[in-house]
């Protein structure tokens, strides 16, 4: 199937926790395609984990884009715990809004990229949320893709490995709502 000439003919659907065993799989298949050779790099391989803890969270949040019937990308999160938002060490003095999402993975399809599909999945996740912040980690190595988040208004505020077989990661943040 020839993919959509824009981000706009696709159709974006909302999934939450209860939808988790009936989206689990699409999740982990368009994030293998969109990893390319980097899928087998041994911490990737830990990804369905990921999608377990993060959609084993009550108040879990999901958007995947269709083409017709076919998945091309998605972006999930969740609020993060209000007694564990690591992100403030990175900042002195913190903000002082407290509430924040957890914005913690997004895929896109190598066939849908460089069509808006990304800005689309990050926005309709983003959009409504009653969150005054989102935070998310971007593998240093890619600075591609931090200049996209900081296209959409993210910050590089510092650096992390959350996991000692973890990449380094930047921590960016923004507040809610995009621009």
């Amino acid at each position: 199937m020839e993919p959509s000439l824009s981000a706009a003919e696709l159709d974006v659907r909302y999934f939450t926790h209860e939808d988790l065993s009936q989206i689990r799989q699409t999740i982990i298949d368009v994030h293998a395609e969109a990893q390319g050779a980097d899928r087998d790099d041994e911490f990737k391989k830990k990804f369905p984990w990921f999608v377990d803890h993060w959609g084993g969270n009550p108040a879990f949040a999901c958007v995947i884009a269709y083409d017709g019937d076919e998945p091309v990308a998605f972006a999930y999160g969740a609020p993060a715990n209000p007694d564990h938002e690591w992100w403030r060490e990175h900042l002195d003095p913190a903000p002082k809004k407290t509430r924040t999402f957890a914005y913690s993975e997004l895929a896109v399809r190598p066939k849908w990229r460089k069509k808006g599909v990304a800005e689309l999945v990050t926005r309709m996740l983003l959009e409504n949320r009653d969150e005054d912040l989102a935070v998310l980690l971007v593998d240093v190595e890619h600075p591609r893709v931090q200049a996209l988040y900081e296209s959409w208004g993210f910050r590089k505020v510092g650096e992390r490995r959350p996991f000692p077989d973890s990449p380094v990661y930047a921590v960016m943040l923004t507040e809610l709502p995009l621009d």
